[in-house]
């Protein structure tokens, strides 16, 4: 509750929203400073007895190194966060505060799961169709090998089918071309294992054009390439913001709709946010955590590589 750069006023006010739309239906638990917290409750006239709070007197700040503040700021919401996530007291943890503490303590703390060379992170794609695809990596990988690639393909394809509910999701790598024999040598090889990779619906290479039409659900590349598409389609909603332009599909590049994303690969489930989420993505990112702990994603990721390694 304490990450973010409008903590805890958006934070709060996300969590106040959430509640409304899912408080009968799961504990949301508030890890931070509870008397800002209540506070801020207090002057909204919101009453949070149904809600469990946690408190945290230190605070990760976005300009604190990531692996010492985790070790530094045992007392921190975020170290406190994932310490309840790895005893089993809480299902999900979600944050918008310092990504690469976040990454640090899924790594650190939560593990990757058996098989999983890197964990990754995805990005929801609006399709012109009125659907969504995904998009990963999208910033933890900036070097990849090959049979990174290949897992994003299973990670991306169980996100999509047991979260965004998409059956049978097409899974597509991003490339220089559609042929298969297109790309540098990553995307060669990256080509023919996931060409070879039977728990996927590999439907073969697409382009950039590509990107929000209905060729795939699931799209597999690096993460400095999935950053910059993914930075690029963001800018796209501040754009037309910024002109007063209003277009029904354009809008649905705002990232505060998807509210944040699961890092995958990982032994629990853990949400990441934007740090300039507000009160809707925080919203947003409660009820996604909520999504994702009710369908036991980290479960079947893990069930899926244990079939991919031994078979």
């Amino acid at each position: 509750m304490m990450g973010g750069d409008y903590a805890p006023v958006e934070t709060a006010l996300g969590a106040m929203e959430a509640y409304k739309e899912i408080g009968t239906q799961c504990k949301i638990v508030l890890i931070g400073d509870e008397h800002q917290l209540k506070a801020i409750f207090k002057d909204h006239q919101f009453d949070p007895s149904g809600m469990e709070f946690v408190h945290t007197p230190e605070v990760i700040t976005m300009a604190d190194n990531p692996t010492k503040a985790i070790s530094q700021k045992p007392q921190s919401s975020i170290a406190v966060g994932f310490s309840m996530l790895k005893s089993g007291k809480i299902d999900s943890f979600a944050s918008a505060g310092n990504t690469g503490a976040m990454l640090v303590g899924s790594a650190l703390i939560i593990k990757t799961a058996p098989g999983i060379m890197r964990p990754a992170i995805s990005t929801s794609v609006p399709k012109i169709n009125g659907g969504k695809g995904l998009l990963l990596d999208v910033g933890v990988n900036a070097d990849c090998k090959p049979e990174m690639l290949q897992q994003f393909g299973i990670l991306g394809s169980l996100l999509a089918e047991h979260v965004y509910h998409i059956k049978n999701p097409k899974v597509a790598l991003m490339n220089i071309g559609e042929e298969d024999e297109k790309g540098n040598i990553l995307s060669q090889a990256a080509h023919t294992l996931l060409k070879a990779t039977r728990e996927i619906n590999f439907v073969g290479n697409v382009e950039g054009r590509d990107l929000f039409n209905d060729k795939a659900d699931v799209i597999v590349c690096d993460g400095f390439t999935g950053n910059i598409m993914l930075k690029l389609a963001e800018s796209f909603h501040t754009i037309i913001k910024n002109r007063n332009i209003q277009d029904s599909y354009l809008d649905r590049f705002n990232y505060e709709e998807y509210g944040g994303t699961p890092i995958l690969g990982i032994n629990a489930n853990v949400i990441i946010a934007h740090g300039i989420s507000k009160a809707l993505a925080i919203k947003n990112m409660i009820i996604l955590s909520k999504e994702v702990a009710e369908v036991k994603l980290y479960e079947k990721i893990s069930q899926a590589l244990h079939v991919s390694v031994s078979g």
